[in-house]
């Protein structure tokens, strides 16, 4: 399981033009689910990402996690984060689980967070969709759960 995890001031999801999903300040995650992942998969990157200290104390350091800041997550499902680029130009995605596999596991890590007190927003699994933010610092950070 692959998260990319931007710190945000805002971020907003949308499908077909409407918002589906919106936070203030926190996280934006793209989650990539891969098919040989698992739910202790989910409960290693639902640790990490609710104790990741990386927002600004009041000396300016890195040291506080999304609760301390009463922050928010949107979550995003994002296949394409298991692309396989080796051959050809044209990626492929076979390693990514399929929907039967995916939709529970991005559900048990949504749910895994909201049982940590975090608000979670998402967007919709499968649908076309647009992601609209603004990364604070910039601060990008990318956890696999096999690494």
């Amino acid at each position: 399981m692959r998260a990319v995890i931007q710190r945000v001031s805002q971020a907003e999801v949308q499908v077909n033009g409407h918002a589906v999903g919106k936070i203030g300040r926190g996280f934006m995650i793209l989650l990539g689910i891969h098919e040989t992942d698992t739910p202790e998969d989910v409960e290693y990157l639902v640790r990490k990402i609710s104790l990741l200290r990386v927002f600004e104390d009041k000396e300016g350091k890195m040291n506080l996690s999304i609760s301390d800041i009463g922050g928010s997550i949107l979550s995003v499902s994002q296949f394409t984060l298991f692309a396989d680029t080796k051959k050809g130009n044209r990626p492929s995605f076979i390693q990514a689980a399929r929907p039967e596999q995916a939709i529970p596991l991005y559900s048990a890590f949504n749910d895994g967070l909201k049982r940590k007190g975090i608000p979670v927003s998402t967007g919709e699994f499968g649908a076309d969709m647009d992601v609209v933010l603004t990364n604070d610092g910039p601060v990008t950070i990318i956890i696999d759960s096999k690494e």
